[in-house]
């Protein structure tokens, strides 16, 4: 698709609009997964909640808000994945993705970041590795989909974490949205090879609707007002992945639906910048007086893709070659927990934001250009077994096509 259709103020469907070499994709999730860093700020250094809690009438805060966002462009590009590649080399792909970065993490907390703290706050690292809730349990706990945060190591953050906060995110408390993400990766693995996503499209909004009416009930049970449902707090076991929250199931799964309809009915997804506006006052109002999830999710989610072709090319650069922010979600909490233990909170909160941008993108830089985009070169390998298994029938189909049937002899003809 030619880039000059993206043009300020073009009117087209999301099919003509959009481009897969040419979009903002890449600068939205930096600026999501840094607003996720925005959001830990104050309840890290200074225990209290992020400034829009509050504001909102505790529907949401600028880190789960962020997260939703994550989302909704994560079901539209990994379900044009899903119904564009076979099932086997869809699930590599997607764990080349998300579990090396994942793992990197989680050995850089635990063997490097967690022990220079622990010995700037003890003058050793013995105490570290023989602890009876050493590193051993946390790497153990946390490397598969069961993914649960609130995890300490030797005491470390229990002995640096502010006082008088009802905090508790322990070593990484970002991490608790990967597992409902590699939920959704599932489901969309599971519709592309039963066919749905190629042949029942309809079954995915169909999603939404239920998942959608679900949330309009309990919004109504809450008296049309602001806030989360105290009822659906609780938790739910899944298959693989252990306890999962039955409010951030519902509305996480959610979101990523409305990104993967958006994606199935492209060529019926109107891109318009007066729809927009209405998107972004439904947005705004739904924010300060109510019906967040009702109404302000789905408008969130058209203002990203309208954000995703409307913004100027030079935009459109960011993350195309190094993307970054994957690495910038995993670290970044770790990396203000170990300053706000080491006390650079006493700076403010211009300095020790400053700081930790600045060690969460030294840390992401090397995950991307040590781990991530290396790994990722081997995302069209394929088992010698299963390369054999193809080979054979290719040949098959192969020698099938090169010959013919005589109807009339009911003899085999070799094609010329």
């Amino acid at each position: 698709m030619s880039p000059r259709l993206h043009l300020p103020g073009r009117r087209g469907t999301l099919a003509e609009l959009y481009s897969s070499r040419a979009n903002s994709f890449g600068l939205l999730r930096l600026l999501l997964a840094s607003s996720v860093v925005v959001s830990h700020t104050i309840p890290l250094a200074w225990g209290k909640p992020d400034p829009l809690w509050s504001w909102s009438g505790e529907q949401t805060d600028v880190g789960k808000f962020a997260v939703v966002g994550f989302f909704v462009l994560s079901g539209f590009m990994i379900t044009g994945s899903g119904a564009r590649i076979t099932p086997g080399r869809y699930a590599w792909h997607r764990a080349l993705r998300i579990l090396p970065g994942l793992w990197g993490s989680i050995l850089v907390s635990a063997l490097v970041i967690l022990p220079l703290l622990y010995h700037w706050q003890h003058g050793t690292f013995s105490g570290y590795w023989h602890h009876p809730q050493g590193p051993w349990n946390y790497i153990t706990g946390t490397w598969n989909t069961s993914i649960s945060t609130g995890w300490d190591i030797s005491g470390v953050i229990a002995d640096g974490m502010h006082r008088g906060t009802n905090f508790n995110p322990g070593i990484n408390g970002a991490l608790w949205s990967l597992k409902y993400e590699i939920l959704c990766y599932i489901l969309v693995g599971l519709m592309g090879a039963a066919g749905v996503l190629q042949r029942a499209r309809k079954f995915v909004p169909l999603i939404v609707l239920v998942l959608g009416l679900v949330i309009l009930r309990d919004w109504v049970l809450a008296g049309f007002g602001r806030g989360i449902p105290r009822n659906i707090y609780e938790v739910v076991q899944v298959p693989i992945f252990a306890e999962m929250q039955t409010y951030a199931l519902i509305y996480l799964v959610y979101a990523f639906m409305i990104g993967a309809t958006f994606q199935l009915y492209r060529e019926r997804i109107v891109i318009h910048d007066g729809l927009a506006a209405l998107c972004a006052i439904a947005l705004g109002v739904s924010m300060f007086t109510g019906g967040l999830f009702v109404f302000g999710y789905p408008a969130f989610a058209y203002l990203l893709l309208w954000l995703a072709i409307r913004l100027p090319g030079p935009f459109q650069k960011i993350g195309r070659k190094r993307d970054y922010s994957y690495g910038i979600y995993i670290y970044g909490f770790t990396v203000q927990q170990a300053l706000a233990i080491l006390g650079y909170a006493k700076y403010g909160k211009p300095a020790y934001f400053a700081l930790t941008m600045a060690g969460t993108v030294v840390l992401a830089a090397l995950s991307w250009h040590l781990l991530e985009s290396p790994v990722m070169k081997a995302k069209n390998w394929t088992p010698k077994p299963v390369r054999k298994l193809l080979e054979r029938r290719l040949a098959r189909s192969h020698a099938e096509a090169a010959t013919t049937v005589n109807p009339e002899t009911e003899t085999v003809l070799t094609k010329a």
